[in-house]
């Protein structure tokens, strides 16, 4: 499979982007080696990640300007969940309801399943445990499991505000 040089180009500055705010650098060497990181990322898994046709120019751009409010909205996400597992974890807060929870893949692509789990686990508190194709479910771990629904509509409404105008 081509890959166009628009299209590597675009998703090499998503992926140098992401990068950079996990590691909290914009140091000229870490950019580089997000760079490096993300096109060989690209390459190796460019058949599942570019199965389908090029997005036109203006869709392409309508999702570049979307992906500073989801990474806004993901940062804001970890700083939630930071506090809530600094409040467990210094007894503020009981762990009475730690559990799995099954929230629904609704339609997410493939890719956006996977940007899913990576912002879930981003976020102290919650990680993907496995995601089960064929139920058509991501298996959540949180540290308050008390209310499955509460979970799967939190989940679901990052996903539309913010995910899906990005990954969907």
């Amino acid at each position: 499979m081509t890959l166009s040089p628009t299209r590597l180009a675009a998703a090499t500055l998503v992926l140098v982007a992401v990068y950079a705010l996990t590691l909290a650098s914009v140091h000229p060497w870490d950019l580089a080696i997000g760079a490096l990181i993300a096109l060989a990322t690209l390459w190796t898994f460019r058949g599942f990640l570019f199965d389908e046709q090029a997005l036109p120019a203006t869709r392409l751009l309508r999702r570049l300007v979307a992906f500073w409010p989801f990474a806004a909205a993901l940062v804001w996400e970890i700083v939630r969940g930071t506090w809530f597992v600094a409040t467990v974890v210094l007894h503020f807060r009981p762990l009475s309801h730690p559990g799995i929870v099954a929230v629904p893949i609704a339609e997410r692509s493939p890719l956006g399943v996977a940007v899913s789990g990576l912002a879930t686990t981003l976020s102290p508190g919650a990680f993907l445990v496995d995601v089960d194709w064929e139920r058509r479910v991501m298996l959540i771990h949180v540290l308050d499991a008390s209310d499955p629904d509460e979970v799967r509509a939190d989940h679901q409404r990052f996903y539309r505000r913010w995910q899906r105008h990005v990954f969907p």
